[in-house]
């Protein structure tokens, strides 16, 4: 399993190199929906080879999906791994139709056309930038467990200001849960700020302050919770 998902990211990284290298712009990054009127704001991000995308309103988590994405040139492919909004779409591959012009992006699939524009792009400034996988937690002792990999994970995926996590199966198509919103890292500290919760609207708004550091491909992530409880935990380049 693991030296498949090695494959596939290969895959998806040399697509994108490609399209770098061919002067295509690519999706990277953070992207918000500009035609959207009188409905949630959608928000899109991309890094590493995996996208999410995700609707909300101010006070109300609507919907999210995402999955591992490769681009090739103009066009899009989407292997999605959880959708909240359409279950049955798991596992299933989606084709878009890509075109850039300044800071927008307008994509052309099975949902219409659709236009974002550019929030941010990952960059040599923004060392968190791309896909996490959480992969141990450590007691009050200071001791390390690391969780055994399985189709069950918790991803977190970052752009150069953006953040979402989401906890999810996709050989069972579970979703357990999402959040979202912006961050910032500073001196070693790693800050949210929550635009969406899937679990408790209450906390949008709240902003929670972490102790982080950098150790090769693990992001050791130290603090409270928005419920004040401790957080000490390992999260690894996926």
């Amino acid at each position: 399993m693991m030296r498949k998902s090695l494959i596939i990211l290969m895959v998806v990284t040399a697509g994108w190199l490609i399209a770098a290298r061919q002067g295509t712009p690519t999706i990277a990054g953070a992207w918000r929906e500009t035609n959207a009127v009188g409905g949630p704001a959608t928000m899109l991000i991309a890094s590493d080879g995996y996208l999410m995308q995700t609707d909300y309103r101010p006070n109300e988590f609507v919907s999210t999906r995402g999955g591992a994405v490769q681009q090739n040139g103009k066009v899009m492919n989407l292997l999605v791994e959880f959708d909240t909004k359409d279950s049955t779409r798991i596992g299933g591959s989606e084709s878009y139709e890509l075109a850039f012009s300044g800071n927008k992006m307008t994509l052309l699939g099975r949902g219409g056309r659709r236009t974002f524009e550019r929030v941010d792009q990952p960059s040599t400034q923004t060392p968190l930038a791309g896909l996490w996988r959480i992969t141990g937690r450590a007691g009050d002792d200071g001791q390390v467990t690391t969780m055994q990999r399985g189709p069950r994970k918790t991803l977190k995926l970052l752009t150069g200001t953006r953040f979402q996590w989401a906890a999810i199966n996709p050989q069972t198509k579970l979703f357990a849960g999402t959040g979202g919103g912006t961050y910032t890292l500073k001196d070693g500290k790693y800050t949210e700020t929550i635009d969406f919760f899937s679990r408790d609207n209450s906390r949008v708004g709240k902003s929670l302050t972490f102790d982080a550091e950098l150790k090769g491909n693990d992001w050791l992530h130290r603090g409270q919770s928005s419920t004040g409880g401790k957080v000490n935990e390992v999260w690894s380049r996926e």
